[in-house]
């Protein structure tokens, strides 16, 4: 098993180091890549499952079944039940199957994680259809996000367990010279997991932001609960049945990685995360409740939290191309990612389009223009928007008001001729002054974008790091032509401790962050304390004890 997967596990470790493009899982869904039948079969076994109780699990008889799934393309439910687990039922599995799984060498766990996403890599059209009616994501982004690029985010932190358990050699011979003599000590060295492990899901990327933690606990020897969104549970309850197939083929216990669900009158991710044999956590969701579990004595805590994403427009050579990159950013997915913009800052005397300044108002409607466009696409705005997770999401947007404002563009329907039911809403665009912080101080999720008129950049700038540094930010992008302003974004937002994508145009948008490259959130700021996937996410999963006696 090792031998099988060491290279490729090898070449994400080099990647991790180069930051160059990886991807071990293609993105392209196309038949000559992944078989001439592989979407329909997909669709078909996501058909299957519906109505019925989910039973690829290996982990014991069942204290009861649960689930209450809804299709925002269809708003019908999915009707398909998971097995229900008390906490302390869960809890007490986990901490049977500990000592097999920490005995192992990280060489081995690495491997048979590996052969799980390679499980995982024959399900992804299923798990595409899963997470489009669980979630609302279009089918492009479901395949990509929550198969190939969730995958690579796995085998990203796989390899970095992999690489920081055998960064150092496990004995050695240590000789002290004394002049005449010398000391000589055997020392030998173990890399040892803090215990259980527990990952809660969020409702809109239930694989891509779930399984960064679940393999980085996992590879690092912890047996690790995983308990998904209630309304998101599909796609992680495939991907843990891969996982607990290949420990079942080698002889491990399969409740070494555990589907959590709740249960209409039990809640359990507090009991969960409360228990004392729970010691590592990752998070992803609203900053209350993740205020709360980094609150927690005794638990090491990895969170994702909510933040406001900042757009500064100083100066660009087109115009028209940035509009419409920054239209498909708040477009994409609804506006429902953790990356998209929310607040654009522009200055009152508008943007400097090469010689000529454009003026604001013109440059806020050629905004609206664009994102106009785009909704009323027939052919592109279904794919893009796709539809809304939850109808509270749905509701806020079309409910959402601001004292003295100025509403540039009223939300409405997206058709969609696949999915007449579907829950779907354009983009709005609300005007507010620069003075009014409060209003555009928290994170609105959804198609929701806030233009802020400036007095110039400088105001600009210190507003949008002012935001990442008290309220937090997971994304920023910036237009400008000038060097030395291009300069000053970059220091005060890394300060603030947010990424920055600069001039972006074309087919790269400012929501998109790529496996092995790029790291997902920076802990830097409010937004969360940890990053996919940096050192810290995964030597804090494990500590070094060393053992020494006379060589």
């Amino acid at each position: 098993m090792i031998n099988k997967h060491l290279a490729t596990i090898d070449a994400a470790v080099q990647a991790l180091h180069g930051r160059t493009f990886f991807a071990a899982f293609p993105e392209n869904p196309s038949p000559e890549i992944y078989g001439a039948d592989a979407d329909a079969q997909g669709r078909a076994r996501f058909a299957a499952l519906r109505d019925q109780p989910f039973a690829e699990l290996l982990q014991g008889a069942p204290e009861g079944w649960v689930g209450e799934e809804e299709s925002p393309y269809e708003q019908q439910p999915l009707g398909i039940t998971y097995p229900y687990y008390s906490p302390e039922t869960l809890i007490k599995n986990a901490q049977d199957a500990f000592t097999e799984w920490r005995k192992l060498k990280p060489a081995l766990r690495a491997a048979l994680l590996t052969e799980a996403l390679e499980g995982m890599k024959s399900r992804f059209f299923e798990i595409a259809y899963a997470t489009m009616h669980t979630t609302g994501q279009a089918y492009m982004m479901s395949f990509q996000a929550s198969g190939p690029h969730a995958a690579d985010r796995a085998l990203e932190a796989i390899a970095a367990g992999y690489e920081e358990q055998t960064r150092f050699p496990e004995d050695t011979r240590w000789e002290k010279p004394m002049g005449k003599y010398s000391i000589a000590l055997t020392k030998t060295w173990r890399a040892v997991p803090k215990g259980l492990a527990l990952v809660i899901g969020c409702s809109t990327f239930p694989t891509w932001n779930s399984v960064p933690g679940m393999f980085a606990s996992l590879v690092t020897g912890n047996p690790t609960i995983i308990k998904p969104h209630p309304k998101a549970v599909l796609p992680m309850a495939i991907v843990i049945a891969e996982v607990q197939k290949v420990l079942v083929e080698h002889n491990l216990n399969p409740c070494i990685c555990q589907l959590a669900v709740d249960a209409a009158d039990r809640l359990i991710a507090k009991d969960l995360a409360e228990n004392p044999a729970v010691k590592l956590i990752d998070y992803t969701g609203g900053s209350p409740f993740g205020n709360y579990l980094e609150g927690l004595k005794g638990k090491t805590v990895f969170t994702e939290k909510t933040g406001v994403n900042s757009i500064i427009l100083d100066s660009c050579a087109d115009l028209d191309q940035v509009a419409q990159n920054l239209a498909f950013s708040v477009s994409l997915y609804s506006g429902q990612m953790c990356t998209a913009p929310q607040n654009f800052f522009i200055p009152a005397a508008g943007v400097q389009v090469g010689d000529a300044l454009v003026p604001y108002e013109e440059v806020v409607q050629r905004l609206s223009a664009a994102v106009t466009g785009l909704a009323t696409n027939p052919k592109a705005a279904p794919h893009v928007l796709g539809a809304i997770q939850s109808a509270a999401t749905h509701e806020r947007v079309k409910q959402l008001a601001f004292d003295g404002g100025r509403s540039i563009l009223a939300h409405g329907p997206v058709d969609n001729p696949t999915f007449k039911n579907a829950r779907t809403c354009s983009p709005s665009i609300h005007e507010i002054g620069a003075d009014k912080v409060e209003q555009f101080s928290q994170e609105l999720f959804g198609p929701i974008m806030l233009v802020i008129k400036t007095k110039d950049t400088q105001e600009s700038i210190r507003l949008a790091a002012q935001l990442a540094r008290e309220c937090g930010a997971i994304s920023c992008g910036a237009y400008t032509t000038d060097p030395v302003i291009k300069e000053q974004i970059m220091d005060e937002m890394s300060l603030a401790g947010t990424p920055v994508s600069f001039n972006l145009t074309g087919g790269i948008y400012v929501n998109q962050n790529a496996g092995f490259s790029d790291f997902h959130v920076t802990g830097g700021n409010p937004a969360g304390n940890a990053s996919f996937t940096n050192p810290e996410f995964v030597v804090k999963r494990f500590t070094w004890v060393g053992f020494r006696e006379p060589a």
